[in-house]
């Protein structure tokens, strides 16, 4: 991913021992601050922002952002900062590469740790508000006591709320997809129907007739075939593409001036 990314939301997210930045973008997904993983692992910030390069699948998920730190005790700097973030899907594959024989052996538990659940813990924090990585709460979930069931009756609100407004964006958009169908249906009904305020099929076989019969008059003096050009000289006329879309309304008029144009040509009183 070339373009940096816009953060919507920056959120601070205890791991254990850790701390851990993340951020959802413009796009919904979320990153994590490369850096602040490193650290935590005691691992070289530059070589592994190479290695996350250097791989094809792991360089989609790469991207840069304006992170917010506070400034320092002294009062100095701060602010937003751009820093370099990883899409967390790819934390597994981008934490596999990292062997544990190459760290620390006080860093390689947690090695393990981040490569199995950092992960997970990072989106968790952007779906539901939770800020950390503790197994003694989820020991504590296994009580049977009014809180945990008030706890867990709220965290079935918000999953049903969150899925009712899926839903209903989904039905939106089946809707609004539905209404384009019905349109595009509509335009090619009136290509392929012709309205039923033109002419019958007898008064269009009379204009055809009579054309014709133009045609022939015009051609015995010009000396050449002249179908087309009494035709084109009808559409352009009555503003049509077909003498079948001739408007009913207007056949005596198209009648009237054919019959004109032939007498003009032959000085009969009829064709």
């Amino acid at each position: 991913m070339s373009k940096d990314l816009t953060v919507i939301e920056q959120r601070e997210v205890a791991f254990y021992d850790d701390q851990l930045t993340a951020v959802r973008g413009q796009d919904g997904r979320v990153y994590v601050s490369i850096r602040h993983m490193c650290d935590a692992l005691g691992v070289d910030r530059r070589g592994q922002m190479r290695r996350i390069r250097d791989n094809d699948v792991l360089a989609e998920g790469y991207t840069r952002g304006g992170l917010s730190s506070p400034p320092s005790p002294n009062g100095r700097g701060g602010g937003i900062q751009q820093a370099a973030l990883l899409r967390v899907d790819l934390v597994p594959l981008w934490l596999a590469g990292i062997s544990p024989n190459r760290v620390k052996d006080d860093i390689r538990e947690k090695l393990t740790r981040f490569q199995k659940e950092a992960a997970a813990v990072l989106w968790e924090a952007f779906q539901d508000g939770r800020l950390t990585a503790d197994p003694d709460f989820d020991a504590l979930l296994q009580s049977d006591s009014d809180a945990v069931q008030a706890y867990k009756m709220l965290q079935a609100l918000v999953k049903l709320a969150r899925n009712q407004i899926i839903l209903e964006s989904r039905l939106d958009a089946h809707d609004l997809q539905m209404e384009d169908y019905g349109r595009r249906l509509e335009t090619i009904e009136s290509q392929l129907s012709p309205p039923a305020h033109v002419v019958t099929q007898s008064q269009a076989m009379q204009i055809s007739q009579a054309v014709k019969a133009v045609a022939i008059a015009l051609g015995k003096q010009t000396k050449r075939n002249e179908f087309g050009s009494v035709y084109g000289e009808l559409y352009r006329k009555f503003e049509i593409t077909s003498y079948k879309l001739l408007p009913a309304a207007r056949f005596d008029d198209c009648m009237a001036w054919l019959t004109e144009w032939h007498q003009s040509l032959t000085s009969d009183e009829a064709f």
